[in-house]
């Protein structure tokens, strides 16, 4: 049951990016921001339904691809580190989690518990930052005017990018607690 609600927060994550990339105002840095945002969070949904090697090589492309591009960009550079120890996390999770690798016994998953901690403290930091952000956002409780409706979903985000960060934070905080 936990399994099929985290694939579902995290499928809704990556349909409320793939959204937000429709924006006029998403543009440059900022989609690139969103689709990785969107390949991480359908990354998840998948891995958690469906665990394997395979998930382990997609994510390490993706955090390559991220750290590739964050060096000498100077616009959201932050947010694509984060992104690219995400997808090393990822890619540690589903190789720690496969049938057949890195199990000490069937049906216990095992990572290296400095690696899991360290993973675990950087995303229940990552988690905690996030939601306080969202409580700050001014005006998050229900706004109603079409104006409102348009900054959600244009470039400042507004909450609902706010929620997607720390859904997708409790999401990785979630499966790491499995190793």
């Amino acid at each position: 049951m936990v399994t099929w609600l985290l694939a579902g927060l995290a499928a809704g994550a990556a349909g409320l990016c793939l959204l937000r990339l429709r924006s006029p105002d998403c543009r440059g840095a900022h989609r690139r921001g969103e689709a990785a945002e969107a390949a991480m969070a359908a990354g998840t949904a998948g891995m958690a339904v469906l665990p394997g090697v395979v998930w382990g090589w997609v994510f390490t492309m993706l955090a390559g691809w991220l750290l590739l591009g964050a060096v000498g960009e100077r616009s959201g550079l932050a947010h694509r580190l984060h992104h690219g120890v995400g997808s090393l996390a990822m890619a540690y999770m589903a190789l720690a989690m496969a049938p057949g690798h890195g199990h000490l016994h069937a049906g216990a998953p095992m990572g290296l518990p400095a690696v899991t901690g360290g993973l675990l403290l950087y995303f229940g930091g990552y988690t905690l930052w996030a939601g306080s952000r969202l409580l700050a956002e001014p005006g998050t409780a229900a706004h109603t005017t079409a104006t409102a409706h348009a900054a959600m979903w244009g470039r400042a985000g507004g909450g609902t990018l706010q929620a997607c960060r720390a859904a997708m934070g409790i999401a990785m905080f979630a499966m790491l607690l499995t190793l």
